[in-house]
């Protein structure tokens, strides 16, 4: 056997896929980084380790001591958590084996770039890479804006007003319409399941038009995520964005985690400079490989 290859089937020995009696353990490892892990977690802590609910599979990577230490979440993303560089080969080599059933591969920006290089010559190419986005968090209310009052959560019964602005911030973030494939129809259930558990945000003018939008996506042990920020396009430029995200961390804060945290595209100078004014402080960074 080759070197390169021995030393591959090697790191694969140490990975398996997890079951319920790993939830324990898998947990731990997530909530090592509450903040960074937030998306599985939510996932995790909602429907354990079964890949039926959970919606993919969640691999282990183990040291030589057989302690669970670094997770990959393997679904409609792939996901290194906690990942070192032996994980990282292992679960490449998993991934490369069982062949790419994701559409992007996001997480930590180390890990996540070490992944996607030992994956491109088999994957690729891929449709966009975006090697860093500053993973933000915040702790406090903002003291430098005030949280727009006309912001709050919207009703079950406005979700036909909703979807429209869904969909465009969708087009706009991925490059591509969540409507494709299946009519959109697993993107339609995903935002209804956030209206219907309070935790989609909006500010509607009285002609019913969605001024300002932001989801809290994930919501995990000790910290959550705002996900799906947008301001319509007629109403840029006002700072909607951040007297709208200032209203969003307050409730978040208040009644939902401790701490808040989203990330962002680094090119993009003017969300970034709202979130800051917000309060929210880069903590890390993330990166998306898009197919």
């Amino acid at each position: 056997m080759l070197p390169g290859a021995l030393q591959a089937a090697r790191a694969l020995a140490a990975t398996r896929l997890l079951e319920a009696a790993d939830l324990a353990d898998t947990l731990e490892v997530l909530h090592r980084d509450p903040v960074t892990n937030a998306f599985v977690a939510t996932r995790v802590e909602a429907v354990g380790l079964d890949p039926w609910r959970l919606g993919g599979e969640m691999w282990g990577w183990f040291d030589q001591d057989g302690r669970l230490e670094s997770l990959c979440y393997a679904g409609a993303n792939l996901v290194p958590i906690n990942a070192n560089p032996q994980a990282v080969r292992a679960f490449a080599e998993r991934a490369r084996r069982q062949g790419r059933r994701c559409s992007s591969i996001v997480g930590p920006a180390g890990p996540t770039a070490q992944l996607w290089a030992l994956l491109e010559r088999s994957w690729g190419p891929a449709r966009e890479v975006r090697g860093h986005q500053p993973l933000m968090a915040a702790t406090e209310p903002a003291t430098e804006v005030a949280p727009d009052p006309l912001v709050r959560r919207v009703r079950r019964d406005e979700l036909d007003l909703l979807m429209p602005a869904c969909v465009a911030m969708f087009t706009e973030e991925v490059g591509i319409s969540p409507l494709a494939g299946d009519g959109g129809l697993l993107y339609q259930a995903r935002v209804g399941e956030l209206v219907g558990t309070g935790r989609s945000f909006a500010r509607i003018s009285e002609q019913g038009e969605v001024l300002f939008k932001a989801e809290i996506g994930a919501v995990a042990e000790g910290a959550c995520q705002i996900q799906g920020v947008w301001v319509a396009p007629a109403h840029r430029g006002k700072r909607l964005s951040e007297s709208g995200m200032a209203a969003v961390l307050e409730i978040a804060l208040r009644e939902v985690a401790p701490v808040v945290s989203l990330y962002v595209n680094d090119y993009n100078l003017p969300a970034r400079a709202a979130y800051h004014r917000v309060g929210f402080r880069e903590v890390g960074a993330f990166m998306s490989v898009l197919f």
